[in-house]
């Protein structure tokens, strides 16, 4: 595809987050062609698994996620690493943020190990991951999220063998908690 040019954006709903409908042109094969196609646009947001190599432990959550329950999951509960929105925040400083609401942890180093396109075909968010190591003295209240942001979030600590057998038994079904669940394991972190 060559010589993008939007040519049209529409906001089809401004009521969560943002979905435009874009209208575009490129070349094809010395060709103009126009499409469509809608995108999503929530922000871009980071993600981070917490793990601890000498007590062999992960800290990940556990929430409602409506999308989830649409789609067949029966209680619409999901077990992921914790994550939120960068809002105004550069990703490191959005992730620990994040981290202390969610997990009530205050971190000390976290390591940025990738970026990554979650739903790409539909959704325009990067996802920044990390990983940082923890200890129960940089937990500094519950966690559980922020009540108006309506979050209700069940920290979970656990084995990582345990969290390693619950993704290989689909009772952890999230992408972004797989991709740090598996980065771990495959650079010998866990």
């Amino acid at each position: 595809m060559k010589n993008i040019q939007i040519t049209k954006t529409e906001v089809l709903s401004d009521n969560w987050y943002v979905l435009r409908k874009f209208t575009y042109t490129f070349l094809q094969h010395g060709e103009k062609v126009t499409r469509e196609r809608e995108a999503y646009d929530r922000g871009n947001g980071a993600g981070i698994l917490l793990y601890n190599r000498q007590r062999g432990m992960v800290v990940l959550t556990r929430q409602f996620r409506l999308p989830t329950y649409v789609n067949g999951n029966p209680n619409g509960m999901l077990i992921e690493v914790c994550a939120g929105l960068l809002d105004k925040d550069n990703p490191e400083d959005a992730i620990r943020r994040e981290t202390e609401e969610e997990t009530g942890y205050q971190l000390g180093v976290v390591e940025k190990v990738f970026e990554a396109y979650m739903s790409p075909g539909s959704v325009t968010e990067i996802l920044y991951l990390f990983i940082a190591e923890y200890t129960p003295s940089m937990k500094v209240k519950e966690g559980g999220g922020l009540a108006h942001e309506e979050e209700e979030i069940e920290v979970l600590e656990l084995p990582f063998e345990r969290a390693w057998e619950m993704m290989e038994r689909g009772e952890i079904m999230d992408a972004k908690t797989i991709m740090l669940l598996q980065y771990v394991r495959l650079k010998g972190v866990m």
